[in-house]
């Protein structure tokens, strides 16, 4: 029975789909004995970006306004941006999401008392010690909400090699010392299962244009990310 992350199995039976594609195999049609490891790694590193995604929502009694107002604020933000050194690729803004707002009374028919616009914009910090202010600019051009901060790492590509090479090491140092253990020895690979893994980014943070002033500069460049990986070997046994 196979248990998540460090547990390992000696059987004589397997039943997978192999890394290259071949035919799922029977219990049945493996004849020889084997070992199956799961190699595990976990990389905590030094967050040196952000990625963040803010959103103005606006009430007005016409769409027109509501449009209007909600436009104005998101170009306002993304000139600004650009103003301090934000490359226009790094900015992405999502298209106008506009609806109606009725006021419902019993027995008479809903009466339209104006409408709500909303856009959003993802922004890609390169400079971590700059997250603060522009998240502090945001809040001052009309942007009114910030839905989330994922930090990041702009090596995160290398860590995720490294992270896959000690998930590897993992495996074959669990399948040699299991095989010790009971007085077998390995005859090489017979299936490799690996799905990629994706860092994970521990600060995710909610806040809105009545939440106090952002005063944590200081404690997003200490943030980390934690990058981790997990590979699956099934090795023949001699």
């Amino acid at each position: 029975m196979k248990r998540s992350l460090l547990s390992n199995l000696l059987t004589s039976t397997f039943l997978s789909a192999s890394i290259l594609a071949a035919p799922l195999l029977q219990a049945s049609e493996i004849s020889f004995p084997h070992l199956e490891t799961v190699g595990v790694s976990k990389l905590a590193v030094e967050a040196d970006m952000a990625e963040i995604n803010v959103q103005v929502a606006i009430k007005d009694k016409t769409a027109k306004g509501a449009k209007t107002l909600s436009d104005t604020a998101v170009a306002k933000f993304i000139e600004r941006l650009k103003a301090t050194g934000v490359e226009r690729a790094d900015i992405q803004s999502a298209n106008l999401n506009l609806q109606p707002q009725y006021h419902y009374q019993k027995d008479k028919p809903a009466e339209l008392v104006g409408y709500n616009a909303s856009r959003q914009i993802t922004v890609k910090v390169r400079e971590l010690a700059r997250l603060n202010n522009i998240l502090d600019s945001a809040l001052e051009e009309g942007i009114n909400r910030i839905n989330n901060i994922a930090l990041k790492t702009s090596k995160e590509a290398d860590y995720v090699e490294k992270a896959r090479q000690a998930a590897i090491v993992d495996a074959k140092n669990k399948a040699r010392s299991l095989a010790k253990g009971f007085g077998e020895k390995l005859d090489g690979v017979w299936e490799i299962r690996y799905f990629e893994q994706h860092p994970v980014q521990p600060v995710m943070l909610r806040m809105n244009a009545a939440s106090p002033k952002f005063d944590a500069a200081e404690s997003y460049q200490q943030g980390q990310v934690t990058i981790t990986d997990r590979v699956e070997v099934v090795f023949k046994l001699k």
